[in-house]
């Protein structure tokens, strides 16, 4: 991330209000750069390195934005969201990514994130994009653009199949990690239920939709761009 111009003493946290943000990554340099861009202009509430501790953090702070890296040593941004969501916070999150893959991007949005910016993104742009999402604005970096544009699109495709009127929210979530061939292990650790939950929903998605294996689903999923 590039640093500020010398301006910065020019601007203060008042011009911005008070947007309380906690920084999650798992690299201690980059939170301290990140800190170091942000913290005139926001108050920095919080801070931590892997899933769990975000989210006690994040439940504990309650802050108005979280910046949040996508890939952390015990999980990622999406099971940072699951996991502050189920417990009833509704902090926003900024994704801040060294990634620019469409499935990162995709996956985060999908999962609640209202922004998703990479790391070469410059300081006062950073500043910017919390202000923005703090005020409700979806913000991207500008080549991340289409992939979100790609994923609404499908998004309005699930609405208007009539096929997938028969399955519940939580249904859909896992139908589409099974399409994925995620294993029934990494879906309860993504959405934050138990195996046998997961289990128990896979065989609803199945019967529901008059499938008889995995395999059969994925097929369906890809026919329908659903995955």
């Amino acid at each position: 991330m590039s640093q500020l111009n010398n301006n910065r003493s020019d601007r203060s946290a008042s011009s911005y209000g008070t947007i309380r943000v906690v920084l999650v990554d798992d690299h201690a340099l980059v939170r301290a750069g990140v800190r170091g861009e942000l913290e005139y202009a926001v108050q920095i509430v919080g801070e931590a390195e892997d899933v769990a501790d975000a989210v006690d953090v994040i439940v504990r702070a309650k802050p108005d934005v979280v910046v949040c890296d996508v890939h952390l040593p015990s999980g990622t941004a999406t099971d940072v969201i699951a996991g502050v969501v189920d417990r009833g916070v509704t902090s926003k999150f900024l994704a801040l990514s060294v990634s620019d893959a469409a499935t990162d991007v995709i996956s985060v949005i999908r999962s609640g994130a209202r922004g998703y910016v990479t790391k070469a993104i410059k300081g006062d742009e950073l500043i910017d994009a919390v202000r923005r999402v703090h005020s409700g604005d979806a913000v991207f970096s500008p080549r991340l653009a289409g992939f979100v544009l790609d994923a609404f699109s499908a998004n309005l495709e699930t609405r208007s199949n009539p096929e997938l009127d028969e399955l519940t929210a939580r249904e859909q979530e896992v139908m589409r990690l099974l399409a994925r061939g995620y294993a029934y292990k990494e879906i309860a650790r993504r959405l934050s239920i138990s195996i046998k939950t997961v289990e128990s929903h896979a065989s609803a998605v199945l019967r529901k939709l008059q499938l008889s294996s995995r395999n059969e689903l994925a097929a369906w999923a890809a026919n329908r761009k659903l995955v």
